[in-house]
């Protein structure tokens, strides 16, 4: 049996005074993984990222949960290096760094994946989100930190509104785009992959008057068949991902997706640092996951 290090963040751990409200989600997950990992000789060890441990006491790392990251990414990175220095690091560190910073989306664009248009800023300033309503053609808009996830520092402003505080907008670099209905009406799409392979999918939507589809802000998710096409360009969204960092295959992926003003899906964000992975009702989560670490650790 080899031991390999699954990082946390100590604030998804339900029995620690810091855990989070949707700290269950870790432990759901947790338990989705474990056995058959363990079935592939594989004994995964949860580890808080940020208390110190030895990555070389391990087979190997993998990136769990750690969310808290965004609060400390320097930290995070020196941490991760480490590890990647002393044996196998999954997802890999070049790819960790590239998706940290939703500039990525970028690259993925200019790869062809339908990336939401988006405007990048230094700053979430009032004179910089008063263009971008003109530069996107819309008055409604989402603003979001350029490092962060679970909504962190994300506010939705409208045209002729107050802006909210300085403290609930992105303290940095930020990205806007403008608010897609559909995520209110009809929902944010998720594909999950493991190893390349397609595994199953979710819609999650929001609590009624919110936008935000997270479990901890009252999102709910469910499952969903996606249409071959749905999986295939969710697929072309990956490979772009991969062509980009020069990668075969990633251990875990998760294509969120929404759709658009013209009917056809649009790339909200794809997640290949610590994404959760809705292993509620999806049989093949927990195998798919154990083969993928069998092939890529070997």
């Amino acid at each position: 049996m080899r031991a390999i290090a699954y990082l946390v963040s100590a604030n998804v751990l339900a029995h620690r005074l810091e855990a989070r409200s949707d700290a269950h989600e870790f432990t759901e997950q947790f338990a989705a993984i474990d056995a058959p990992c363990r079935d592939a000789g594989f004994a995964l060890e949860p580890v808080v990222w940020d208390e110190g441990f030895d990555p070389e006491a391990y087979a190997g790392v993998v990136v769990g949960p750690t969310w808290d990251y965004w609060d400390k990414t320097e930290r995070f990175l020196q941490v991760l290096s480490r590890a990647s220095a002393a044996g196998p690091l999954l997802n890999p560190l070049n790819v960790v760094r590239w998706n940290m910073d939703k500039t990525y989306l970028r690259d993925l664009a200019a790869l062809g994946a339908p990336v939401i248009e988006t405007v990048w800023t230094d700053l979430a300033t009032p004179q910089t989100i008063a263009q971008a309503f003109d530069t996107l053609s819309s008055d409604d808009l989402v603003v979001k930190p350029v490092v962060g996830a679970g909504a962190w520092r994300q506010a939705r402003v409208r045209r002729g509104e107050a802006l909210p505080p300085a403290e609930a907008l992105p303290p940095g670099r930020a990205m806007i785009q403008a608010f897609l209905p559909a995520i209110q009406e009809e929902g944010e799409y998720s594909l999950l992959f493991f190893g390349g392979e397609f595994s199953h999918a979710v819609i999650k939507r929001a609590a009624k008057g919110d936008y935000r589809i997270q479990g901890m802000y009252g999102g709910v998710d469910t499952p969903y068949a996606p249409s071959p096409a749905d999986i295939a360009l969710a697929r072309q969204c990956l490979d772009a991902a991969c062509t980009h960092c020069g990668v075969e295959a990633l251990l875990y992926a998760r294509i969120d997706m929404v759709r658009g003003p013209e009917g056809d899906l649009k790339l909200m964000e794809i997640e290949l640092i610590e994404p959760f992975y809705y292993p509620a009702n999806a049989d093949q989560c927990g195998p798919l996951f154990a083969a993928g670490l069998k092939t890529l650790l070997g």
